[in-house]
């Protein structure tokens, strides 16, 4: 089956309109595949390159009536230039093991990721943490995800989870132990998945959707320069 004939055979499905989890004041409404629907890598891919993102087992896409400020964005690895702060960063983290692992439900991880979002994220959808909530949101999602696992002297600090997809790799999600603020360690794994990702042969990062308007969102715009997807077509601009 070609993919176009996979995108035909895609049922979407529509939330009803919702608090906007991001900007103040605005409704939200966000479109989902289908949970019923086979999914496998290719299919996947395409359907990021469309600006779709993953939450667990779940494909979905912001499609509001009266908003379009959620821009998909990702960076071409190969034209990446980090600034003089990245540049610190990295150096700041060169003592850092990177390994590579399959699974991360373990004890370890589970409790650093409670710690992060008990510190970092009191007023998100995440908060309280969960064993179950860990496991369905961070879950290894058709045989794509892969997990970096940062350390500092064998002491777990960091965890990256990322989507190896046919055109690139999608950051899905970062968390680490809240008191290493000093290491910028969101940064460093972003710096760290643009590497690996121009190592793979890859041509893209997906960050995930870039908002203006966010403050939230500002740490994207640092990786320059982007790409945004805007009327069906990925356009790279520097800022």
């Amino acid at each position: 089956m070609s993919q176009f004939s996979q995108l035909d055979s895609v049922r979407l499905l529509a939330t009803l309109p919702h608090p906007c989890g991001y900007l103040e004041d605005r409704e939200a409404t966000t479109v989902f595949v289908d949970p019923q629907t086979p999914i496998d890598s290719r299919l996947y891919s395409r359907l990021s390159e469309l600006g779709f993102r993953r939450s667990g087992n779940y494909l979905y896409r912001p499609q509001c009536a009266t908003c379009r400020a959620c821009v998909p964005a990702r960076v071409p690895v190969e034209l990446f230039v980090p600034n003089r702060n990245q540049r610190r960063c990295w150096r700041r983290n060169k003592d850092l093991d990177v390994f590579h692992r399959q699974d991360i439900d373990t004890d370890e991880q589970y409790a650093m990721y409670a710690r992060y979002i008990e510190a970092r994220h009191r007023d998100g959808e995440m908060y309280p943490p969960s064993r179950e909530q860990f496991r369905s949101f961070l879950n290894n999602a058709w045989g794509s995800t892969r997990y970096l696992e940062f350390r500092a002297r064998d002491r777990l600090v960091a965890t990256a989870v990322t989507d190896v997809l046919s055109g690139g790799v999608s950051a899905i999600y970062t968390f680490y132990d809240p008191d290493e603020i000093k290491r910028s360690l969101g940064t460093y794994a972003i710096l760290y998945q643009i590497e690996w990702t121009r190592r793979l042969g890859l041509p893209s990062l997906y960050l995930g959707y870039w908002i203006r308007q966010c403050a939230k969102m500002a740490y994207k715009n640092q990786f320059q320069p982007l790409e945004y997807l805007t009327d069906g077509r990925w356009t790279l601009k520097s800022e």
